[in-house]
């Protein structure tokens, strides 16, 4: 089993992926902004259900999804289907994906960068964007800050959101995490809760997740031995600057 597959139990409902997190838009607005006079195909790493890459083929681009993921796949396959979009979904490994064509802009949203959990997952991945890119061409990723708030909470459950599933139940969704410094990991247990109207616990599921967490300077070594330098750097998808208070970190690289 790929390395990767053993951190997939929080993707074993990608219905309820999409319901969670189909709302959030930002980083889908930074790209396009980006992308509008780009030509030629676009990748997109870690591609999910397609969130961000299918807003991206409607706007007219020519995207490839690569994810290792086959029923996130299969879902985005599902849900671009007779639809005449130019996408294509690829089942890769991304640290190590191989494809035939350059692109112009390498792109990875959802904060799946934390997925990359070893110095040498992350090396491979960026080494294989930068094989993938035209000169000049540019990776844009997000991951989360490392700031206090995030690698202290304490080991109790933590409210994130709710979302209202298609027949009227709410779901809510609760974390509990611990961090490792030594090896940089945050291991999660996410739980959902869906309840009827009148608030009675109808069912609960767990599942858990192992996200690493880099810091700035660590990434611009990261950046530089792979072969590329930073255009931006950002505290979210908004361009807001990255302060020591933020809980993101967003950056737009070039390569050399």
């Amino acid at each position: 089993m790929n390395l990767f597959e053993t951190n997939f139990d929080e993707y074993r409902d990608p219905a309820a992926y999409d319901l969670e997190n189909d709302p959030y838009l930002d980083d889908v607005e930074f790209l396009r902004r980006r992308a509008e006079n780009l030509t030629g195909p676009i990748i997109d790493l870690c591609c999910g259900t397609g969130r961000a890459t299918i807003p991206l083929a409607e706007q007219g681009h020519a995207v490839i999804g690569v994810d290792l993921h086959e029923g996130m796949l299969r879902r985005a396959r599902d849900k671009t289907e007779g639809l005449g979009l130019a996408v294509r979904w690829e089942k890769q490994d991304c640290s190590r994906f191989v494809l035939e064509e350059r692109s112009r802009l390498v792109y990875m949203v959802g904060n799946s960068f934390q997925h990359f959990l070893t110095n040498e997952s992350q090396t491979d991945l960026l080494a294989s964007v930068n094989r993938h890119l035209e000169p000049g061409g540019e990776f844009i990723f997000g991951t989360r800050f490392p700031n206090a708030s995030e690698l202290l909470m304490p080991p109790e459950e933590e409210y994130w959101r709710s979302y209202t599933l298609p027949e009227g139940n709410r779901v809510d969704v609760y974390t509990v995490c611990r961090y490792e410094a030594l090896t940089q990991i945050q291991h999660c247990t996410t739980i959902r809760r869906t309840k009827d109207g009148s608030g009675r616990v109808l069912k609960e599921q767990t599942s858990d997740i192992s996200l690493r967490f880099s810091f700035p300077r660590e990434l611009e070594r990261l950046f530089g031995e792979t072969g590329f330098e930073v255009l931006n750097g950002y505290g979210d998808w908004k361009e807001r600057p990255l302060t020591t208070d933020s809980h993101n970190m967003v950056f737009v690289l070039r390569k050399k």
